[in-house]
């Protein structure tokens, strides 16, 4: 059976993009595996079902760091590492498509 793969939208592309400037900007958010993903989806390179699972659990594990005490959620003036790192996944949107993708892949 072939490889599925799918587009990132141009709203994900655009919150990776955010996150890799503000990464950049403050020096904070995300591991390398979050930037190169920044990359993949900046770029709106295909992604593959290992991908989806990946962000799906990402944000899954991720979604408490909205609650951060330090810096701010959703500002580009003192973003949290938390934010940055969202940003990275493909934010928001990233979260709701890996969650509408994930349930399309047979395990």
């Amino acid at each position: 059976m072939a490889e599925t793969h799918f587009t990132p939208t141009q709203r994900m592309a655009a919150a990776a993009r955010r996150g890799l400037r503000l990464r950049e900007a403050f020096n904070r958010g995300g591991t390398q595996v979050g930037v190169d993903r920044a990359h993949q989806l900046a770029e709106r390179a295909d992604v593959s079902a290992a991908d989806v699972k990946a962000m799906h659990s990402y944000f899954a594990r991720h979604a408490v760091d909205k609650a951060t005490k330090t810096h701010q959620w959703d500002s580009d003036e003192d973003p949290s590492a938390g934010f940055i790192a969202w940003l990275l996944w493909g934010g928001d949107d990233g979260k709701e498509w890996a969650d509408r993708k994930v349930k399309t892949l047979d395990d």
